[in-house]
């Protein structure tokens, strides 16, 4: 496999990277092509430990580049595209809806059609190629508490800018399939958390702001349900569909983990009570409820029973482990932490806007 990765020096596509190019991993791979415009949600630290390898190269630049990202299909022979380039902070598509029009719809019509015309370049070669396009349950809008989970047949129905323009992409995608029989596969995935998720959303959030003594805002009431995916089973699942899934199709990938954001919250605040007590007092005296963001989703939840049933993934992790995991990783890297505090995580910062929770 020559893979060409979007977004890999972000939260997803770098541990989809660090596990792809590990001996564990499934997937055989020659080269590996990082693509990563480098925006404020992308760190090359993330990467420091196969910067070395020889089969990873960085290559920064915009997926909306088509004329960049067509010369590095062809010399690199590129066999599989892994598409995780989005934006996708639900409050900052409120704010700014054009940015994630701009990256996660003309950016993935210009991965197409430099995938297609790599297809038809090579055509008589019959190498296997494949474009997994990395997508989000946000697209199928929100449940009600008895509502069965969401299935691939599920309408699409976006609530928010940011799903709005991940909706799109998904349509292209397939248009792209069903027209010009390109071999794309499209996954849509429950909350992720995990190692290197930059601090703007809510599990890390909440750890940082709790161990700096800061309020631990919390949207509403607090009962939005999520399904959450330890990013590692994610990663697994993207590199078994990327090997194994049939072109053309649609795999949900969830957790089995479904929680309310203050069962979250409260989960996090006990953790650290017993891993890094306070001096006096316990984390959950910092919670605090703010005003709820506009079109909040009630419920997300997943039904993966299709990726299971015909793939043979299941995730390895529970909520449990997982977050325990999870917090036990951002207190022994507090370095890493704090690059991202003062901005210093890449070579050329803009700086950011204000963190805001994303109880997404």
């Amino acid at each position: 496999m020559r893979i060409f990765v979007t977004g890999g020096a972000g939260f997803i596509g770098s541990n989809f990277i660090l596990q792809v190019l590990s001996k564990k991993s499934v997937l055989d791979v020659k080269k590996l092509i990082n693509f990563d415009k480098l925006s404020y949600a992308g760190n090359l630290d993330n990467l420091s430990s196969i910067k070395h390898d020889t089969r990873y190269c960085f290559v920064e630049g915009d997926i909306c580049d088509q004329e960049l990202v067509s010369s590095l299909f062809e010399d690199y022979d590129i066999t599989h595209v892994v598409n995780f380039a989005a934006e996708s902070h639900v409050d900052r598509s409120i704010e700014g809806p054009e940015a994630f029009i701009r990256t996660n719809v003309i950016g993935t019509l210009r991965l197409l059609q430099a995938f297609k015309e790599l297809c038809a370049k090579e055509k008589a070669d019959n190498t296997q190629r494949k474009f997994l396009h990395v997508s989000t349950d946000e697209v199928y809008g929100t449940l009600c508490a008895n509502d069965p989970a969401f299935s691939e047949t599920n309408p699409y129905l976006p609530n928010s800018p940011y799903a709005a323009s991940k909706a799109a992409s998904d349509h292209l995608v397939r248009s792209y399939f069903h027209t010009f029989g390109l071999p794309v596969v499209t996954t849509n995935c429950s909350n992720n958390y995990g190692p290197y998720q930059f601090p703007e959303k809510l599990i890390p959030l909440m750890i940082l702001n709790a161990l700096e003594g800061k309020d631990l805002p919390i949207y509403g009431d607090g009962k939005n349900v999520r399904d959450w995916l330890h990013v590692e089973d994610h990663c697994q699942a993207i590199a078994t569909v990327l090997l194994d899934g049939k072109e053309g199709e649609t795999y949900n990938i969830g957790g089995n983990s479904e929680m309310t954001n203050l069962e979250v919250v409260d989960t996090i605040c006990t953790s650290l009570d017993k891993l890094k007590p306070k001096d006096s007092g316990s984390y959950l005296d910092q919670k605090t409820f703010v005003k709820d963001r506009p079109g909040h989703d009630r419920r997300y939840a997943i039904n993966a029973t299709k990726i299971e049933k015909d793939l043979g993934w299941i995730p390895r992790w529970n909520f449990a482990n997982g977050i325990k995991n999870t917090i036990e990783w951002y207190l022994a890297h507090q370095d890493w932490c704090q690059k991202i505090s003062n901005q210093t995580y890449n070579r050329k910062r803009l700086g950011l806007v204000e963190q805001k929770v994303d109880n997404a």
